[in-house]
């Protein structure tokens, strides 16, 4: 069992090196020779082999006295007399580079363009740099402390040195014409102001980079993504705030997915009370969602039982932030110490599908999955540790062939390293945005399915990773356009606690609202077609971009105005996937502002 490497993926230039010094000993040698030949021919010009060894060194020097006097010289000579001065060249050259390496990179650095940006001396910050660059990316990074010589000669990538909070530094780093930024210092409010310092440096940019703000706490995290998705619609900069448990619990699920089957139930155990937890728990029930529609199977809920001594209260807490976890999952708490779990049934019952061991004392934990063979014999297939400074231990378990200085147990045990799953930028990448856009659009597949139409007949029937790039834009702005129809219906985001009070009411603001802003959201998603270079026609025809629902509202056939009412009624529903809520502040604003729907 291997995990993706977090090395270097590019060779260095060693044998550049090597060449330069055999050019050296090659000049030093032919030089030696030739002077020894020509002290037997011209005993007068050199007198004895002190002379050979002073002259040889000469020709390093770009002179030395024998040449004074007339030819023939020997052959080797001739040959050290210009390769000894091309070593000189080329040494003076190395070392010019070597004084001016930190000048140099400074200016490769502020010109550079289309790279990613990485801020912050945090190990994660590390990690992720050395991913992305792996993976084969122009990577500059800004960190307050200083690359030593060997950092530098290690890590092949571009550093800069200073606060990263500054415009400055981060204009010396190519902020301006970078594609990404990452903001991952230790601290979050270091974090907050880079991303406020780049939001000044490309407010102005017609296709700003994306910024990524590293959140440490789970809570402070969802809580901004409920106040930036409020105010996307006031900024083209795309910014979102990501946890590292968040991109680890789903990585799990993309390297290890779990599949149903139809001649049983597939159960899963997650114990201890760790911050994995309700990461893992929430991704396994998405994970388990999509893998039962992908594979079109009316499969039993997935069982999960949850092991804690807070078991109960957790599972209640998550329930009401995530409603889709009761239809999805089929949970039973156990409110009890880790150590007691291997008293459940379901250990002698058949065994677990997996088994997830999350406690707060990662040591404690691996000490457990360690001295425990219950947990061994009783599951299926693993045994999983999620870890997050034993990443080299992990390392030592599941490495290549070449490589595992461990026994996993016959496959059974898995130290899951945390923040090296975190650092893949393509999850990442997978913002809320991003999120809610193909959340949108798999409920308009759904819909468009159960009214008859075909995946395949037309080119917005596909799933989201075969969708064209301006539907996909399409479904993006639907998302940015959020915070214009809050601002419409008087309601605002907010993590999800389940009170249905707030919810009925922001129901009833929809439903008083319903027509007006379906009627808006059809304008807003012509002005978007139109702006594509798409005009009216029938019957509809991509390739010369004509689309026969181009036309004013009340000129659409009564089944496409219900589309657009249904998608302002999916809105709760669409956000409480995501854990959150509309809440209903004040009367809605008379006057919303135009924007884009679903790509249809």
């Amino acid at each position: 069992m291997t995990y993706p490497s977090s090395g270097f993926g590019r060779p260095s230039a060693w044998w550049l090196r090597v060449v330069f010094g055999i050019i050296g000993v090659v000049a030093l040698v032919l030089g030696g020779i030739g002077f020894d030949r020509l002290r037997t021919e011209r005993p007068d010009a050199i007198h004895d082999s002190y002379d050979v060894l002073y002259y040889t060194l000469q020709l390093f020097v770009l002179s030395a006295e024998p040449f004074e006097n007339p030819g023939p010289y020997p052959w080797q000579l001739q040959v050290a007399r210009f390769v000894a001065p091309l070593f000189t060249l080329l040494a003076v050259a190395e070392a010019a580079r070597l004084l001016l390496a930190a000048e140099i990179r400074r200016l490769r650095a502020r010109r550079a363009s289309g790279h990613a940006l990485v801020c912050g001396d945090s190990q994660f910050a590390h990690m992720l740099a050395d991913r992305l660059y792996a993976d084969g990316e122009r990577v500059v990074v800004v960190r307050s402390e200083a690359f030593g010589p060997l950092e530098y000669r290690r890590r092949r990538y571009l550093g800069v040195i200073g606060d990263p909070t500054s415009v400055e530094v981060l204009r010396g780093a190519g902020l301006p014409r970078a594609h990404t930024i990452y903001a991952c210092t230790h601290d979050d409010d270091l974090n907050h102001a880079i991303a406020n310092a780049a939001s000044r440096l490309i407010q102005d940019r017609r296709n700003p980079p994306r910024v990524y703000v590293q959140v440490h706490d789970p809570e402070m995290c969802l809580s901004l993504q409920a106040r930036r998705l409020g105010a996307a619609g006031s900024s083209r900069l795309r910014l979102d705030y990501f946890h590292v448990d968040d991109i680890a619990a789903r990585a799990l699920h993309r390297h290890h997915p779990l599949r149903p089957t139809r001649d049983r139930t597939a159960t899963v155990l997650i114990a201890g009370n760790g911050s994995f937890r309700r990461a893992l728990l929430v991704e396994t029930a998405r994970h388990w969602r999509a893998q039962r529609t992908r594979s079109n199977l009316a499969a039993a809920p997935l069982r999960v039982d949850l092991v804690a001594p807070d078991a109960r209260a957790e599972f209640a807490l998550v329930a009401a932030r995530y409603p889709f976890l009761r239809t999805v999952c089929q949970v039973s708490t156990y409110d009890r110490q880790v150590e007691e779990l291997t008293g459940l049934a379901q250990f002698t019952a058949g065994g677990y599908d997996r088994i997830y061991i999350c406690l707060p004392d990662e040591d404690s934990g691996l000490q457990f999955a360690l001295d425990t063979p219950a947990l061994w014999q009783g599951t299926r297939s693993t045994v999983f540790v999620p870890v997050y400074r034993q990443a080299a231990l992990a390392a030592a378990f599941h490495g290549d062939s070449r490589h595992d200085l461990l026994d996993e147990v016959h496959g059974k045990l898995c130290l899951y390293p945390v923040l090296t799953h975190a650092c893949e930028a393509e999850l990442i990448a997978e913002d809320l945005t991003e999120r809610l856009a193909q959340q949108i659009h798999e409920r308009y597949l759904h819909a468009r399915q159960q009214a008859g139409v075909r995946l395949g007949d037309a080119p917005a029937m596909v799933h989201w990773s075969r969708l064209p790039e301006s539907l996909r834009r399409a479904n993006r702005s639907h998302v940015q356009d959020i915070a214009a129809k809050l601002l419409n219906l008087g309601c605002v985001v907010a993590p999800r606690h389940g009170h249905t009070g707030d919810a009925s009411a922001a129901g009833q603001a929809i439903a008083e609202r319903v027509e007006q802003l379906a009627r808006l959201e059809h304008e807003r998603w012509c002005q978007e077609r139109r702006t594509e270079g798409w005009t009216y026609g029938e019957p509809r025809d991509d390739l010369r971009q004509r689309h026969p629902e181009l036309r004013p509202w009340d000129e659409l056939s009564p089944a496409v105005q219900e589309q657009n009412r249904e998608e302002i009624r999916a809105l709760p529903d669409v956000l409480s996937d995501s854990g959150f809520e509309l809440i209903r502040l004040t009367t809605p604003v008379p006057a919303p502002r135009p924007g884009a729907a679903d790509g249809r």
